[in-house]
């Protein structure tokens, strides 16, 4: 089961990271305003997933990548919370604000995920 849950985050995590150079717009878009440089941190943002995927894959880096991916996951919830409270979607239409708020307590489960291979 332990083995599922780590190649599933592994993969969640080179998909979303990936996802960052394909279509950088939409993550451009829910960085706060108040953080300079929107596109140099998507882009860093999304190599640190693949990274950290990467690492989680091998057992020598999987607690640095797995901390490494929990530090990351608090360090994206401000555009989270910026997503939410300002309907920010992804694509030109905002999904529902239930959608967008639900959001919010994924990143805990992310990192209870993370902390699993620590």
């Amino acid at each position: 089961m332990i083995s599922v849950l780590l190649v599933l985050l592994a993969v969640l995590m080179a998909f979303a990271g990936a996802m960052h150079f394909i279509a950088p717009k939409g993550y451009i878009r829910i960085v706060p305003r108040w953080l300079p440089a929107p596109g140099a941190l998507v882009m860093v943002s999304g190599a640190c997933e693949i990274l950290g995927a990467v690492g989680l894959l091998v057992p020598l880096t999987r607690p640095w990548a797995a901390w490494g991916l929990i530090a990351l996951f608090i360090a994206v919830f401000p555009a989270n919370v910026n997503m939410a409270v300002n309907r920010i979607g992804f694509g030109r239409k905002p999904p529902s604000p239930w959608l967008l708020w639900a959001r919010l307590p994924l990143q805990a489960v992310l990192v209870a995920w993370a902390y699993l291979f620590t």
